[in-house]
């Protein structure tokens, strides 16, 4: 019987300016399994270039830093059609840095308080090219800083337009916090459906993974604020 090759640990970048977090955030993710911190970056300027060097699978970037700010630095890498999923820390959750963060293609984001199995599993979900969408909170947020528009941003109503029936009814699902699964499981589909159709939305949409797309969905008001 042949054993199966042990799979790669997920490479991490940990970027933020204060030391005794980034060796805090080292520590706890280095114990996990499955896990390796590949480099810290105290700056956003530094997080972009380390991204280009040494290739991580995920970044966990925090918001306020010096040189280059968290939101200017998850722009430059997602611009740059890095691999890295971005992953935000914030020491409070309705913090309109997020959303920006998030506008910009942040995956997800998670409290500097979280405990370190909160931590590495928001590493492993984003790793894996899913959203950290679950928590309530980040609806709130997204809710909350969506509301502040007047109206619907205008590219994106025009952009719903390209969306089939189907497509839209899957992206306001999305933007509520259901995975693939739960998806499939309300509209009655095969899972690989829902997949094909998450991919079809993004696509048309031109956004990166489903955090863009439930940010999309919110200020489009295909989801009404409440």
């Amino acid at each position: 019987m042949t054993t199966q090759p042990a799979a790669p640990p997920i490479r991490v970048l940990i970027a933020d300016d204060q030391m005794m977090v980034r060796e805090g955030f080292s520590v706890l993710l280095n114990a996990m399994p499955g896990i390796e911190v590949v480099g810290e970056a105290v700056n956003g300027r530094e997080a972009v270039s380390q991204v280009t060097a040494l290739r991580p699978d995920v970044v966990l970037m925090d918001i306020r830093m010096p040189e280059l700010n968290g939101i200017e630095a998850t722009r430059e890498i997602v611009a740059a059609d890095a691999d890295a999923k971005v992953l935000v820390l914030t020491t409070f959750d309705l913090d309109e840095y997020v959303y920006q963060a998030l506008r910009a293609g942040a995956s997800g984001f998670l409290l500097k308080d979280a405990s370190a199995r909160r931590l590495a599993d928001g590493v492993r979900v984003v790793a894996s090219g899913e959203a950290l969408l679950a928590p309530t909170v980040t609806r709130r947020l997204i809710t909350e800083f969506s509301r502040l528009a007047s109206a619907p941003r205008t590219p994106a109503l025009a952009r719903v337009g390209d969306l089939t029936e189907r497509e839209t009814e899957v992206l306001v699902l999305i933007a509520q916090g259901l995975s693939n699964a739960e998806i499939a499981g309300h509209l009655v589909v095969a899972e690989s459906t829902i997949k094909t159709h998450v991919s079809r939305i993004l696509v048309k949409l031109g956004l990166r993974d489903r955090t863009q797309a439930a940010v999309f969905a919110y200020e489009a008001r295909l989801v009404t604020p409440s």
